[in-house]
């Protein structure tokens, strides 16, 4: 059980550093260099074109995933009971809208042929945050 609890105390840690790595590099042609998005540099462009779903965004990929360790934290040191699970898994399923939304995006951009989207290893690393995090989620149900 200690595993587990070290394994969600690393994702504090985890999910800023996938929060600023890249998650994939674009570009509108392949002779051009190519541009590295962020979740960070994703809100913050996103924020000024529309401001209600860079909320959105925001909630979905920092407030969720984060409020989701921190819940489980407490319920690993006794300060939340249990029951608060099922809100928990809620949140992290809300975490994985996030990278539906990014996945949906390289689909579209690569499906057009005029731009060139690739991912890069920030994607991988924010995917095994919120799939780890599911994981111990759900290990953790009676």
């Amino acid at each position: 059980m200690r595993a587990f609890v070290l394994l969600n105390l690393s994702l504090l840690i985890l999910f800023p550093v996938a929060w600023f790595a890249p998650l994939l590099r674009a570009g509108l042609l392949p002779l051009f260099g190519l541009s590295e998005i962020s979740v960070i540099t994703g809100l913050q462009a996103l924020w000024d074109t529309d401001p209600a779903l860079a909320a959105l965004v925001a909630l979905l990929a920092l407030v969720a995933p984060y409020a989701k360790v921190i819940g489980l934290a407490l319920i690993d040191f006794h300060f939340l009971t249990p029951r608060a699970l099922p809100a928990l898994c809620l949140l992290g399923r809300f975490a994985m809208a996030d990278i539906f939304l990014i996945a949906l995006y390289i689909v579209v951009a690569k499906g057009t042929g005029f731009g060139t989207v690739e991912t890069a290893w920030g994607l991988w690393l924010f995917t095994s945050c919120v799939a780890l995090s599911l994981i111990l989620t759900h290990r953790r149900r009676p």
